[in-house]
């Protein structure tokens, strides 16, 4: 354990290194996905006391995935749902990241999933200028995206299933979209004193 705690603030180093070098005009992403069900995720909540909090369920259940990016310096957020998480559809994400950066140089912060470390993945990164910076292993704490997928969860899906999949999608994408930028950096935990980004905000 000690060893990959090492290891991981060495790879921090670099990354941090390496991001305080970047050319004019560059702009710093940190990216995830999070599976989104139909059978909703039970949280706690009010009921009368001594009685159960009833959550009402169809018996089906579908998944979507959604993949995310979170602009560290100015909270602007880019979302896109697809039916499942492969390369293909990181390319589709990766093909959004451009469309939108178009005229900037791009940094990603990502994790070693096997959707974003397949060939055609770094490949298409690399064609559109994409820098692609791998987060240590094992360490979703380091992703701020993560911190936001965790409040949508709360908010978006906890203790009532939503008429059909395509709803919920609606809905979460709503409840992000909402989000005013600098909330969005606090709710990412971007804005606090502890956050490992902090030094280059």
């Amino acid at each position: 354990m000690p060893w990959n705690r090492t290891r991981s603030k060495r790879k921090k180093r670099r990354i941090l290194r390496r991001l305080a070098d970047l050319p004019p005009r560059s702009v710093i992403l940190v990216q995830d996905e999070i599976d989104l069900l139909l059978f909703p995720p039970l949280q706690a909540s009010w009921s009368p006391r001594g009685q159960p909090h009833r959550v009402v369920l169809s018996g089906q259940n579908a998944k979507r995935v959604l993949f995310g990016t979170i602009n560290i310096r100015t909270g602007r957020r880019l979302l896109l749902a697809r039916e499942r998480q492969r390369a293909v559809d990181f390319c589709a994400f990766l093909e959004l990241i451009h469309s939108h950066y178009r005229a900037w140089h791009v940094v990603l912060l990502l994790d070693e999933d096997s959707s974003h470390t397949a060939k055609i993945s770094p490949a298409l990164a690399q064609t559109y200028g994409i820098q692609l910076e791998w987060l240590p292993k094992r360490s979703p704490h380091l992703n701020p995206m993560d911190h936001l997928w965790r409040d949508a969860t709360h908010v978006a899906m906890a203790n009532r299933q939503h008429q059909s999949i395509d709803a919920l999608v609606t809905h979460t994408l709503a409840c992000l979209h909402s989000l005013m930028p600098r909330e969005t950096l606090r709710k990412a935990g971007l804005l606090s004193p502890d956050s490992w980004l902090r030094d280059i905000l």
